[in-house]
């Protein structure tokens, strides 16, 4: 997983100087800086799908929902919590982005949906609450949580 949180750090340096309450905005960012189609993007994709089939993220829960944490605020360069979670159609728990949450989603097919959207980049704005839902088929998501900062429920 080293690897995969090597790929990860320059955009957790990039999550830092967003501002995420403009949502539309941090992802035109997001995209000019990585590409959904570039180079970057593919390497993460590659090291996400090896690390989900090996077991070593999304080694928790149950199901259709499996998660795991690749790296805490105090580990990352851009001071965010960088999770992984694992969807097949399903609905994740309620929570509030209390500094918001940008996500990169790599869906199976075109047809998977993360809240409605068949993005590569999308950012959960500053206090955008929501329970995640994924529909149409599986998709292994990387989100950053500026701070760690969530609050569930």
């Amino acid at each position: 997983m080293s690897d995969l949180k090597e790929l990860l750090a320059p955009i957790s340096r990039f999550v830092s100087t967003l501002d995420l309450a403009d949502a539309t905005a941090a992802e035109r960012a997001l995209e000019t800086a990585f590409p959904a189609q570039g180079e970057d993007i593919a390497l993460i994709a590659t090291a996400a799908r090896t690390a989900l089939a090996a077991g070593t993220i999304c080694n928790r829960g149950e199901g259709s929902m499996k998660f795991s944490r690749i790296a805490k605020p105090e580990n990352d360069p851009g001071r965010c919590s960088i999770d992984a979670v694992s969807m097949d159609s399903v609905a994740g728990p309620f929570h509030t982005h209390v500094k918001g949450e940008v996500c990169l989603c790599f869906p199976d097919d075109n047809s998977v949906t993360f809240e409605g959207r068949n993005a590569t980049w999308m950012v959960l704005p500053v206090g955008s609450r929501h329970a995640p839902t994924t529909a149409g088929g599986h998709m292994l998501i990387l989100y950053w949580w500026p701070e760690g900062a969530v609050a569930w429920g």
